[in-house]
């Protein structure tokens, strides 16, 4: 499964639970953030791992502390560039896996704590 069809997969799930897509695949110089959106008046970060079968575990293992270390980076490059720096915000991870079978979509909500590294 690509990238790509991994993060198409993750919008329309996220869509139909409430958020509000604003961006995809933002990049700057520090790196991307898969998604950006709104639930309610929170702003989510959102990184999208997608895997073909879950057998050395499931894919959101693969955002350990150093990817969330970067996509926290890129979050605070985000907010300054759009001058939100007060809006309220966080951090999902969404775990599919897509078999031939069926596919699994995991959401995990404020999967960890950011805004603690300043740029």
């Amino acid at each position: 499964m690509t990238g790509q069809e991994g993060e198409s997969i993750a919008v329309s799930f996220l869509v139909q639970n409430g958020y509000k897509i604003v961006e995809q695949n933002f990049k700057c110089a520090l790196g991307e953030i898969d998604l950006i959106a709104w639930e309610g008046e929170t702003l989510v970060f959102i990184e999208v791992k997608a895997r073909s079968s879950a057998l050395f575990g499931g894919p959101e293992a693969a955002v350990g502390f150093r990817k969330q270390e970067k996509i926290n980076r890129v979050a605070l490059m985000y907010l300054q560039q759009k001058k939100r720096t007060e809006t309220p915000c966080r951090f999902d991870v969404v775990g599919i896996v897509k078999t031939k079978e069926e596919t699994t979509i995991t959401l995990f909500r404020n999967a960890f704590d950011g805004m603690l590294f300043a740029l």
